[in-house]
């Protein structure tokens, strides 16, 4: 079923049916109902390829992920919550969320090329930001709006907004000094992930306001998976002086790392402190209970959308104060893993 045939159906002209479908005020509203009942029991769907074509907008968002569990590891909790927030934004402005999926077997920046060649989106918002990422250049040439979940070097002054890690290193440092610890490492991206070096930089800063020294050989770097904590924890306990703490990066991580303490028959919070990232259905029900932190995905996802829109002249008019670069919160909330320093 086409405009064409619908027109048909109704014995009216194809104009006043596509004015009609489109709610203009020129079509009155008995005809309007006319055009809207029988679309629907006709089953007609309007061509979105030509419509496109005609408005020069597609009223969809990509979201950008690279997938496969070295680049994303265990995260579904994570990203689906941001998918369903970013959304229900959309449909408030008549667009559609697609997610663009990436394997670890592409290019980012070529697959970025090819999407943005097909024309299949008007904006898009990118994850996994690198300390130098070309898909920011590539973006910025061709005048795409888009936002990034994650900060780079790259760019001259496009939307963003990061999770906080320099205060979840200052605060994870400042709790394990105040509880006695001395000796503490931390995990890292094994990529180049902007937010590796972010969260290192600030762990070191973090080090120095407590009068502690800054060890490279304390900065253990794996994949985001529980086989990542695994090897994390193999390498943790194979150093030559044992640390008293350890500070994971991602959440899944702490699945592994529990492991490799039981299996040695050491216990988080007893004999090694462990404060993790983020809350998560995969670490809720640890035991000990792993001090982690907390955050809205729900608003994450949410500022996310906002911020994009912000940017785009059609939608710009809603979001007036909408900040184009931001930190996001996240809170401590204290488990058992963090265990006072053992002398």
């Amino acid at each position: 079923m086409n405009i064409k045939m619908l027109a048909k159906e109704l014995g009216i002209s194809i104009g006043t049916v596509s004015r009609a479908l489109n709610g203009r005020p020129d079509v009155n509203a008995e005809t309007r109902e006319r055009v809207l009942e029988a679309a629907d029991r006709l089953g007609y769907a309007p061509n979105q390829s030509g419509r496109s074509l005609r408005q020069g907008t597609t009223n969809a968002i990509g979201f950008m992920i690279q997938t496969g569990r070295e680049a994303m590891g265990e995260s579904d909790s994570f990203f689906m919550p941001l998918f369903n927030s970013v959304q229900t934004v959309l449909e408030e402005q008549g667009m559609d969320l697609i997610v663009l999926t990436c394997s670890t077997h592409q290019d980012p920046e070529a697959y970025l090329r090819r999407v943005v060649s097909r024309h299949i989106v008007d904006g898009l918002i990118l994850s996994a930001t690198l300390r130098v990422d070309p898909r920011i250049t590539l973006l910025e040439k061709r005048n795409i709006p888009f936002v990034t979940l994650g900060r780079s070097e790259s760019g001259r002054d496009h939307p963003w907004i990061d999770l906080d890690f320099e205060h979840f290193a200052r605060s994870s440092v400042a709790r394990l000094a105040e509880l006695g610890h001395r000796s503490i490492a931390i995990t890292a991206p094994a990529s180049d992930l902007n937010l590796g070096f972010v969260f290192v930089d600030a762990y070191r800063q973090a080090l120095a306001e407590h009068g502690l020294a800054f060890d490279p050989r304390l900065v253990l770097r794996g994949i985001p998976t529980e086989a990542g904590g695994l090897e994390i924890g193999k390498a943790f306990l194979a150093l030559e002086t044992q640390p008293d703490a350890i500070i994971l990066v991602n959440e899944v991580l702490a699945l592994g790392f529990y492991r490799v303490l039981q299996d040695a028959g050491l216990m988080p919070g007893r004999d090694v402190a462990v404060i993790g990232f983020k809350e998560s259905p995969q670490t809720r029900f640890l035991t000990p209970s792993l001090t982690a932190f907390r955050m809205s995905l729900h608003e994450l996802g949410t500022e996310l959308a906002r911020t994009l829109l912000a940017t785009m002249p059609a939608y710009m008019n809603a979001f007036p104060d909408q900040p184009r670069q931001r930190l996001w919160p996240m809170q401590m909330v204290h488990g058992e893993s963090e265990g006072k320093a053992r002398r």
